[in-house]
């Protein structure tokens, strides 16, 4: 085989691969209704679309930018970041890069030697473990016990560690899982991280998407000592409706960010001036807008949560943040007559024509992934379909 043995390793992206699979029954003419992607239904909104606009007859968005950004949109991220956490950054310590997986590809890659193990909590988010290979790296999956509501304990971060340990990953609030860690959670996982000096990856890119009076805090804001072993990832994709753009975020420690501009210059030059333009009014403009969306994927989840929960064999606990659902099927699948999982998330698409993601490709098996950053009238009807498939199959068994 004349691929490489890097590529040979990798795991396909579950999420992209069922999406594919429901756009290619939709190009023949079936209703799908694809709850696969973590993608915003809204429109970017308009005072954003214009600035790109502007930015393209006045020329500007025609010529390269920096690798690491332009300097004014690095501001305008220190800005925003000290608006929204209280956290001030210097200019040598962020970069800007193509989409917040891009900065954590880049990430990885400035940090880990070969053999450098990161701890990477389940369920996760499916391309933390696969960048981590692309790194050399060794992921460590770590699954939490139950009653934690999938968030980790300090013993079982401990358990896990060893002197190779250079990083953990944690999402707050999760993809796939929706839960927001505690003040409390964060503060104690942080003064761990300093004592053992381990980086934290900090995966904020759902901070803004919070529900039902849950509050976010990051983990940056927690003290100068824990800050400094943090390295944060965000963007404007989730919030701002924005996906399309592709521009992410990472700051930290300035030798860190040298390094990941260092990797970009080499991999992508700079990312697309014109969709800098549109995160530099995103970030700095009128902020209105999303608070508008966060309301609308509120309302979406208070709907939508009942409705899954009492799907037979189901058992749901409630997110706090991001806009995904993700619950246990194991006895769904069972009632159903499947041996496992993905067998039942594959008939239900052929056979009831709605996408949901395994959960094996979060680290997670007894599990499906369910986005709601869809309409209300469609999510209904795929829960409505959902129904129909379980009873149908149950029946039969």
């Amino acid at each position: 085989m004349s691929v490489s043995k890097r590529v040979q390793q990798l795991t396909p992206s579950a999420t992209l691969a069922t999406a594919a699979k429901a756009q290619q029954l939709k190009d023949q003419g079936i209703d799908v209704i694809s709850l696969t992607l973590g993608e915003p239904d809204f429109h970017t909104p308009k005072h954003i679309q214009q600035a790109a606009i502007q930015a393209i007859t006045d020329g500007v968005a025609s010529f390269y930018t920096a690798s690491t950004g332009m300097k004014q949109l690095k501001q305008g991220i220190l800005d925003r970041t000290k608006a929204d956490i209280g956290v001030a950054y210097e200019l040598d310590e962020v970069v800007v890069t193509h989409g917040a997986k891009f900065g954590l590809y880049s990430l990885f890659q400035a940090l880990l030697d070969p053999e450098d193990e990161v701890i990477i909590p389940a369920p996760y988010w499916v391309s933390y473990v696969e960048q981590v290979k692309l790194a050399e790296g060794v992921a460590k999956k770590l699954v939490p016990k139950s009653a934690h509501q999938f968030k980790v304990t300090l013993a079982e971060l401990e358990a896990l560690r060893s002197e190779k340990t250079k990083a953990l990953v944690l999402t707050s609030p999760s993809n796939p899982t929706g839960a927001v860690y505690t003040k409390e959670e964060l503060v104690d996982i942080g003064q761990w991280a300093v004592r053992h000096n381990i980086y934290i990856i900090a995966d904020e890119i759902y901070g803004k998407l919070v529900y039902n009076g849950m509050v976010f805090h990051s983990l940056a804001s927690l003290g100068e000592q824990i800050k400094k072993q943090i390295l944060l990832i965000n963007g404007v994709s989730k919030a701002y409706s924005m996906t399309g753009w592709r521009i992410g975020y990472v700051l930290g420690d300035q030798e860190i960010i040298a390094g990941i501009g260092a990797v970009a210059s080499q991999a992508t030059s700079n990312p697309a001036t014109v969709s800098q333009y549109a995160a530099l009014e995103a970030l700095t403009g009128p902020q209105d807008k999303v608070e508008e969306m966060r309301l609308a994927f509120e309302e979406r989840l208070n709907v939508i949560y009942p409705l899954v929960k009492a799907l037979p064999g189901v058992k749901l606990t409630k997110p706090e943040g991001a806009f995904y659902l993700f619950p246990d099927v194991k006895e769904t699948v069972a009632l159903c007559g499947y041996s496992d999982t993905q067998s039942f998330v594959d008939a239900l698409l052929e056979e009831a024509h709605v996408a949901v993601v395994a959960g094996a490709g979060f680290g997670a098996p007894d599990h499906i992934r369910l986005s709601y950053a869809t309409d209300l009238e469609t999510l209904k009807e795929a829960v409505k379909r959902m129904q129909h498939f379980i009873e149908k199959k149950s029946k039969k068994v």
